[in-house]
């Protein structure tokens, strides 16, 4: 998810500087956020659609899991490469003052995702108290990715209203 700004004591500002602007069009992990936001949206639908399966019915599981791992890794990998970018374009690893309530919320995503794994690679609790903790993920997911797609909406205004194109 690419990742935006956000207010100072209540006051709204520009979403990005015309520096970080630059900094945002010109890196490689602008790119890479494109690309890996929808990769972990489509994982996540289809995940959320094995994960309610065997909630319902009590079968594939083992799908339902493996498609519950490969979530969390695009998840990681996509905090990882959006730490990246945040650095390029704000200075900070995480919790740059522009979003930074998307980073909280990203953590709590993060911290949901990685129980689920203690449950799994643990032995702790049984399958749909894991598949419990896999939906509370997804519910987080779901607040944290409309976080990232108001930004995205505001940056695209920001830049119709300056006359530049925005590529966030």
């Amino acid at each position: 998810m690419v990742k935006g700004a956000g207010h100072e004591r209540g006051q709204s500002r520009a979403l990005y500087t015309p520096q970080e602007r630059e900094r945002r069009d010109q890196s490689v992990w602008t790119l890479v956020q494109g690309v890996l936001a929808p990769l972990q949206f489509c994982v996540f639908i289809v995940s959320l659609g094995l994960v309610v399966r065997t909630l319902a019915t009590g079968e594939g599981a083992f799908a339902a899991d493996a498609s519950i791992v490969v979530k969390t890794l695009v998840l990681y990998t996509i905090m990882i490469t959006g730490s990246i970018w945040e650095k390029v374009v704000f200075g900070k690893w995480l919790f740059a003052p522009a979003f930074f309530w998307e980073d909280v919320f990203s953590m709590l995503v993060l911290a949901l995702h990685t129980l689920y794994l203690v449950m799994l690679l643990g032995g702790y609790g049984t399958l749909e108290e894991r598949m419990l903790v896999a939906l509370a993920g997804y519910a987080a997911y779901i607040i944290n990715a409309g976080q990232f797609l108001w930004k995205l909406r505001m940056a695209r205004l920001q830049g119709t209203a300056s006359g530049q194109a925005v590529a966030a």
